[in-house]
């Protein structure tokens, strides 16, 4: 079971969809991190998506693999807090606390990140979690 801070807790396997809107993406982001489920978290970006922090750039599923496992093991965590997001149809930009996110709606209805920036310098680590 995964809690997302507001309403019941829910299967953790509902994250493999995706997410059902754009702000909602950005909790189940965190969910992931927390967890340090690399299969969540893959399903929450598009094919081909960019995954960047400050010194570090990754693209496609591979090297947002192996970026994740890098700030997995500098025990970094993400912890959301969506300040504002924007939409036009199928396309969203997310502006959080430790990251911007643009984020495109598929076929299934699902909303994925296209692009990430992560800013977790502001966020905390693992232990302050």
């Amino acid at each position: 079971m995964a809690w997302t801070g507001c309403g019941a807790p829910r299967s953790f396997d509902a994250m493999t969809a995706g997410a059902r809107t754009p702000e909602e993406l950005d909790t189940l982001l965190e969910d992931a991190f927390v967890l340090r489920d690399r299969a969540a978290f893959d399903a929450l970006f598009d094919d081909g998506a960019v995954l960047m922090k400050e010194g570090l750039e990754a693209r496609g599923g591979e090297a947002i693999g192996r970026a994740l496992a890098g700030l997995w093991a500098g025990d970094w965590t993400y912890v959301a807090h969506p300040r504002r997001v924007l939409q036009a149809r199928d396309t969203a930009l997310v502006v959080a606390n430790p990251g911007i996110h643009v984020l495109r709606r598929g076929s299934d209805g699902a909303w994925r990140a296209a692009i990430s920036l992560l800013d977790l310098d502001t966020s905390i680590t693992r232990e302050d979690a």
